[in-house]
């Protein structure tokens, strides 16, 4: 039983690495963090509409399918 959730938590990781480099930037880089150009404003509401809507909430539940996974190992 083990292995196998260690083969489905190595599975997911790969997929979430996927979804997350997948996803598109919210702001202009890091750059523009440090020097302060851009409108760089942690807070703003920014709606997701189509495809990234779709990655963002797959990468939603593999993290928390993920986090399930860990704490099942734990237990096992």
């Amino acid at each position: 039983m083990e292995d196998i959730l260690n083969v489905i938590l190595m599975i997911l990781s790969g997929i979430i690495i996927i979804l997350v480099l997948l996803q598109s930037g919210k702001s202009d880089g890091l750059s523009a963090a440090f020097t302060g150009s851009g409108d760089l404003n942690l807070f703003a509401v920014q709606k997701e509409r189509g495809p990234e809507k779709v990655i963002s909430r797959a990468t939603l539940f593999c993290g928390i399918l993920y986090f399930a996974l860990v704490i099942a190992l734990q237990i096992v």
